[in-house]
């Protein structure tokens, strides 16, 4: 006689809208100021999740998959619970008051592509388990009050294809290990108080396209092999630094630049004639360094711009 096997399922360790809901529930209960009153009349249990202010669910699993509370105005922190939102794809909380340090649950949201904290007071170390976020494409950390040294374990994600984490107290010098991300598209570490020399990029980064490191405390000389391998450069802006030397003359093969930014440097030497190789170039700023001789004709096309 054949024996029969029933299998349980613990259905309540399985994600679904409830759990959603729970997290979206918890996060309304850390908003400490909803001047528009956006959640407290919306967020309720009265209404389905999916049809929340902001909320946006996966029309077949019905899951929350994106959290746009941008522009709100909004006070409070993030709670724990958010890291309970399995599908998430895309969050956006950029141009509000969240402040706190952020919980370590949210590592746990390994399908998150979109993470934009931007213009925010978060405070505390940029927290290491964000190299976990293996999916991640986006990484908008700027305007917050962030300290400490930018985490190696960014380099982990070989998704990612934008990093700005500019305008923030960052320390300590870049890791190397950020500009071997071959997706990487742009990287903003502009306004910290980052120090040490620029990284050298020492293999090919055709899809590096912007490299913002202006106000930091960075010094040492432009590496010369980096530039070989950045064919689809548009913008450099190191301006508001120390670096020092002679400008590499590989810097003039980035055909595509269209924004150089030099400036409030301590630059030697002069500009070499083969800037006017640069035939994209629409802003050059090159004011308070050392260089020396005349500019040609070919450099002096070129508006001038100081930041």
């Amino acid at each position: 006689m054949g024996q029969c096997y029933v299998a349980s399922l613990d259905v309540a360790n399985v994600p679904n809208i409830i759990t959603d809901q729970s997290a979206l529930l918890a996060l309304k209960a850390q908003i400490s100021y909803d001047p528009r009153n956006v959640l407290s009349n919306n967020w309720s249990t009265g209404t389905f999740v999916c049809s929340w202010v902001g909320v946006t669910c996966d029309s077949r699993h019905q899951q929350v998959t994106a959290l746009n509370l941008s522009y709100m105005d909004l006070v409070g922190t993030i709670p724990p619970h958010m890291g309970n939102l399995s599908f998430l794809v895309s969050l956006n909380i950029e141009n509000n008051s969240f402040h706190g340090s952020l919980p370590n649950e949210l590592s746990h949201l390994y399908n998150l592509q979109h993470l934009s904290f931007g213009f925010n007071s978060f405070n505390g170390e940029i927290p290491s388990w964000m190299g976990m976020l293996s999916k991640l494409q986006n990484l908008s950390l700027f305007g917050n009050s962030f300290t400490g040294t930018i985490p190696p374990s960014l380099s982990n994600i070989s998704s990612l294809q934008v990093i700005n984490l500019s305008y923030n107290q960052l320390l300590g010098s870049i890791p190397s290990s950020i500009f071997n991300i071959y997706s990487l598209q742009r990287i903003d570490l502009g306004d910290n108080m980052l120090s040490g020399p620029m990284p050298s990029i020492i293999s090919n980064m055709s899809s590096l396209q912007i490299i913002n490191l202006r106000s930091n405390n960075l010094s040492g000389p432009l590496p010369k092999d980096t530039f070989d391998n950045l064919p689809y450069l548009q913008l450099l802006r190191v301006s508001y630094n120390q670096f020092s030397g002679q400008l590499p003359s590989t810097l003039f093969n980035c055909k595509r630049l269209q924004y150089l930014s030099l400036s409030k440097n301590d630059f030697i030497g002069s500009i070499p004639s083969e800037i006017g190789n640069l035939i994209m170039l629409t802003v050059l700023s090159f004011a308070d360094n050392n260089f020396e001789g005349m500019f040609s004709i070919s450099v002096c096309k070129y508006p001038i711009d100081d930041t």
